[in-house]
């Protein structure tokens, strides 16, 4: 895989680093999670082809144990607040003087720098400081924040990968690695370039809810079916929204213009009525193959029977028989092969890891003693 070869210690902690993680190890990066001892579950819900080792960080031996390992290791992946790991004596300047080509990534909400750098904060926050979550929502309505995809997932443990992946690049040109400051905030605004760049041809001149893109336009909206489901539809250009009409059986000529904005809520009103006159499975038979650019809105249980889907394999199952996406993109030689069998149980790779890492079977039963670290392969074998 592409990722092969590359070794990644990463700090456990919630969404978006571990999602970083994960992607990292889907295409072939060998990504060991660090947990802390006496938590008997992890919440690492995203904790595909990793493996865990549990290490005492509140023991001096523990927080040598995880430099050493970070300084053999390719990556680092930090989720922490600003300052955590430098009281530890494990920031990266002191771990980059050992290992200099060490790339250090730190993911956090504000990033490093500023007056929020040390502030708490979840996605929500973190749209807000980017400026998006003032253009999400409908008109009338309060900003309106869609689940935690924004800044946790895209602006955050993506935006992060794609940084390390940059990082190992250059790497092989300069010999050197390097500290990767991801901010959610940053990362976040940066995939909603299009909209400030945009701004200066008209198309989010009018109020939040109201453009064409943000609900206000009446061909880009969804709409319920008689059934209880719904359509999305996307019908933006002329010859798309000639082939919604046909399909609705609506005559263009009884209709307002399509781009009359003070006729948006009559379109709305017609293509309401009209959408829910028929099923969503009658709806998905008329649009199929007609470039309307009219879907079905697919719940979990209905994406992977979806024949498009289905053709493609982009859902997939583990051994437990839990659904989840594929990994994305598809790259023709050496695509993402993910680990299908069950997720690590904190702490259950312990002894193989550190045996990796060239420590010897009676170092690796004295720290256990001496509660350092913890192993239950044992428990997870059971």
């Amino acid at each position: 895989m592409a990722l092969a070869g590359v070794r990644v210690i990463e700090l456990a902690g919630l969404a978006p680093a571990p999602f970083c993680g994960m992607i990292l190890a889907d295409f072939g990066a060998k990504v060991i999670r660090v947990d802390r001892t006496k938590v008997p579950m992890s919440l690492d819900t995203q904790a595909r082809g990793k493996r865990s080792v549990a290490i005492n960080l509140k023991t001096t031996e523990g927080i040598a144990l995880l430099r050493k390992l970070c300084i053999k290791s390719d990556v680092v992946l930090e989720p922490y607040r600003k300052g955590v790991m430098e009281k530890l004596g494990l920031g990266p300047h002191e771990l980059l003087k050992e290992n200099p080509r060490l790339i250090y990534a730190r993911l956090t909400g504000y990033g490093q720098s500023g007056s929020y750098a040390t502030a708490a904060g979840h996605d929500i926050n973190y749209i807000a400081m980017s400026g998006l979550l003032s253009r999400l929502g409908r008109s009338g309505e309060k900003p309106y924040a869609p689940l935690n995809l924004l800044a946790d997932f895209g602006g955050g443990g993506l935006t992060c990968a794609l940084g390390i992946v940059l990082a190992l690049l250059e790497r092989t040109k300069s010999g050197k690695g390097q500290i990767i400051d991801a901010s959610m905030v940053e990362g976040a605004a940066y995939m909603g370039s299009f909209l400030w760049k945009s701004r200066s041809i008209g198309l989010w001149n009018r109020s939040r809810g109201e453009n064409m893109l943000d609900s206000g336009a009446p061909f880009y909206d969804t709409y319920q079916t008689s059934d209880g489901q719904f359509m999305a539809v996307g019908a933006i250009e002329p010859q798309f929204y000639k082939r919604l009409l046909k399909g609705l059986e609506l005559d263009a000529g009884e209709l307002p213009s399509q781009m009359s904005f003070d006729d948006w809520p009559e379109l709305r009103r017609i293509f309401t009525e009209r959408f829910a006159s028929k099923t969503q499975a009658e709806w998905s038979e008329i649009f199929d193959g007609t470039d309307a650019c009219v879907t079905p809105v697919l719940s979990f249980d209905q994406v992977s029977s979806h024949p498009h889907n289905r053709e493609r394999g982009s859902f997939m199952k583990d051994s437990s028989g839990e659904e989840s996406p594929r990994p994305a993109p598809v790259l023709s030689r050496t695509p993402a092969e993910p680990c299908l069998t069950s997720d690590p149980v904190t702490g259950e790779h312990t002894a193989e890891v550190l045996q990796e890492y060239g420590f010897t079977s009676p170092q690796i039963d004295q720290m256990l003693s001496a509660g350092v670290i913890e192993c239950n392969a044992v428990k997870a074998k059971l």
